[in-house]
């Protein structure tokens, strides 16, 4: 007699699951269409009408069912016994610790064809390997910490103000971006068209560069800003003078700035105690993060600047300008939402983190030992 069928019964956080797993994007393929599998197996479908809807073999689906009812959704992630070569027991650990711990001959980091040629695998399988465990050897990230002895009551101070603003008050991140360059490349490009992109020559003319001094409202993400040849304590304060009066004379304005010397000029801080509703906050060193001003400063360069062919200074300075206004008429303010202790507690990570990379690297080079694991 023909044997029953094994009937699927998803329970609802069962099928959530499977529903996520075959939403999210680093779900495997095979992975996902096993879901579905499951999924239209609890609608109500025969193996043969899944078959027709999926493009797989009938018995795909019966194997698959039977997996998901004895081992549940975890199942369906484990690879199915049956013909083809089978992976090499202890691969993926081997592959994963040299990604880790070594480098390849006279080169900084490996690539899946140098790993598949010296673990004598295919490129593909050190690329799902590579994807499994999250390892990307051709991506590397900057940082840098803090050495402000005050980074504490700084940290503080700053957060205070972006979680817990005055009241009657205006909270603006203030600092330039120095050293734009009026960049025209030296032939007219082609415009992007289907199946191509936009070009433009490798090579490019310098036409002089231009100073911004920014100040972006954390409320209402407006942005004053204001361009100079030179970025002095004299171009600063012509930029406080803009922002006094800007802004209603019955509001505080709270500064959120860095501790570049112009900000701190005996000028500036005499110009500032005659004008007693500019309150400063000045950030740690080494922390530009903190200032909110420099995420925008990234949407300047991203979508006005980096792109842009300028014929002159003047063309830049026009071309920045009109950024500005376009972003004001459609403010975007950006949200600060890290709590003082969650940064501290990261911070405190990665410094103990250092100290033991800097004691294993001393210890290696006192022994030779292998590359530390980082």
């Amino acid at each position: 007699m023909r044997k029953n069928p094994v009937v699927v019964e998803l329970k609802p956080e069962q099928r959530e699951v499977l529903d996520q797993w075959t939403r999210a994007h680093g779900t495997p393929q095979q992975v996902a269409k096993r879901c579905r599998i499951v999924l239209l197996n609890d609608q109500g479908l025969t193996d043969l009408e899944i078959a027709a809807e999926l493009g797989v073999n009938r018995h795909t689906c019966r194997l698959w069912r039977e997996r998901f009812v004895a081992e549940g959704p975890e199942g369906l992630w484990e690879v199915a016994q049956g013909r083809g070569r089978k992976p090499e027991p202890g691969l993926a650990e081997r592959i994963v610790k040299a990604t880790l711990e070594s480098k390849p001959q006279g080169q900084t980091h490996w690539s899946t064809r140098t790993m598949a040629q010296e673990q004598g695998v295919d490129q593909s399988t050190v690329q799902r390997i590579w994807q499994e465990h999250g390892l990307q050897p051709h991506r590397q990230e900057t940082f840098k910490l803090s050495r402000d002895p005050e980074f504490v009551p700084k940290l503080l101070d700053v957060v205070g103000v972006y979680l817990n603003p005055p009241q009657n008050a205006i909270v603006l991140c203030v600092d330039e971006k120095s050293q734009i360059q009026a960049l025209d490349r030296t032939q007219p490009g082609l415009p992007m068209k289907r199946g191509r992109s936009g070009t433009w020559t490798h090579d490019y003319l310098r036409h002089g560069t231009t100073t911004l001094f920014a100040a972006l409202n954390m409320a209402s993400g407006k942005v004053s800003g204001a361009c100079f040849p030179q970025h002095r304590h004299q171009e600063f304060l012509r930029f406080l003078r803009q922002i006094d009066q800007e802004y209603e004379p019955e509001f505080e304005l709270h500064l959120v700035m860095d501790n570049y010397g112009t900000h701190k000029t005996e000028q500036v801080k005499r110009w500032l105690k005659r004008h007693p509703r500019f309150k400063i906050h000045f950030i740690p060193t080494s922390s530009s993060w903190m200032n909110m001003v420099e995420r925008w400063f990234a949407e300047l360069t991203g979508k006005a600047v980096r792109r842009g062919s300028f014929t002159s200074v003047p063309d830049l300075i026009e071309a920045i300008a009109a950024f500005i206004r376009q972003w004001n008429r459609n403010p975007q303010p950006f949200v600060w939402r890290a709590r003082a202790e969650e940064i501290l507690e990261k911070l405190e990570r990665a410094r103990r983190r250092l100290e033991e990379v800097k004691h294993g690297c001393t210890v290696r080079r006192g022994h030779r030992s292998a590359p530390l694991t980082v």
